[in-house]
């Protein structure tokens, strides 16, 4: 679910190969994807995301069907079970169109378990250079609203790297009151650019039993916010995306049209 996707003018499926890989952090793990079918690729949003199609670790690569085709769906109903990819949806963390490439940031879950680990975090983990991937660009939805004074990001891990890539190309005018949820104190980042006047709010999970996106959420609420009219982008699991919109427009009267949400994923539940 997303408000105001802003779809590609044009795309196309995009065929590369992993450059590189690195960990920043225990829950995170950076990776370069490049290749000649980049200079096909717009840079349209700072919340750019696509799908990515990839080979589980444990398949036969070379069996797996990688789609060539925006028409996806009907390329993978036509193959078996052990030929079609894994699919999942990430967010440009960075361009670098001087090489042909393109960062993307995974969130890792369950990296002590890598048996049980989601098929990305595998997937993450176990790339190499040279490891074959399918993109197709599926837009973006962050659009700061006319007149607005400040802007409000909200997000968990999912919706890290959106949100870390809106901080570095937001205007110098617009700076952000930023709620980051992460699964631990070691995922925080030192390192951060944004507009001057901004505040980055980090918020670590201790408690292995809390729900994604509960202490975002409750941070929101209780946080006095800066006066005037501002923009908010919030994504990430389902509560935290649709309880900041609900939080804002019902109890801070904030118009719906000055809100950007996106649910990236719902708890307990895997997302394409």
């Amino acid at each position: 679910m997303a408000s105001r996707i802003q779809r590609p003018r044009q795309r196309r499926m995009l065929s590369l190969t992993v450059q590189g890989s690195e960990q920043p952090s225990p829950h995170f793990m950076t990776v370069t994807l490049g290749g000649e079918d980049v200079q096909h690729l717009e840079q349209s949003g700072f919340d750019q995301a696509g799908r990515l199609f990839f080979a589980d670790p444990d398949d036969d690569a070379a069996k797996v069907f990688l789609p060539s085709s925006e028409r996806w769906i009907l390329q993978l109903t036509l193959q078996g079970g052990k030929q079609r990819p894994r699919v999942r949806t990430y967010s440009i963390r960075r361009f670098q169109p001087e090489a042909l490439a393109f960062d993307i940031e995974i969130s890792l879950h369950e990296v002590d378990t890598a048996s049980a680990a989601a098929p990305g975090t595998r997937w993450a983990l176990a790339a190499e250079p040279g490891t074959e991937v399918a993109f197709l660009d599926e837009g973006h939805s962050y659009a700061p609203a006319p007149g607005a004074a400040w802007q409000l990001l909200v997000g968990d891990e999912s919706a890290l790297p959106a949100i870390l890539a809106i901080l570095e190309q937001s205007a110098a005018n617009l700076p952000a009151e930023v709620f980051l949820e992460v699964p631990s104190p070691e995922d925080i980042r030192s390192d951060i650019q944004a507009p001057p006047g901004s505040i980055v709010r980090w918020l670590p999970r201790t408690d292995a039993g809390t729900k994604p996106g509960a202490l975002a959420l409750d941070a929101v609420k209780q946080a006095r916010l800066p006066e005037g009219r501002f923009y908010t982008f919030t994504a990430g699991e389902s509560s935290l995306a649709t309880g900041i919109r609900r939080h804002l427009v019902g109890e801070r009267g904030v118009v719906k049209s000055d809100i950007s949400f996106r649910v990236y994923y719902s708890h307990g539940r895997a997302s394409l």
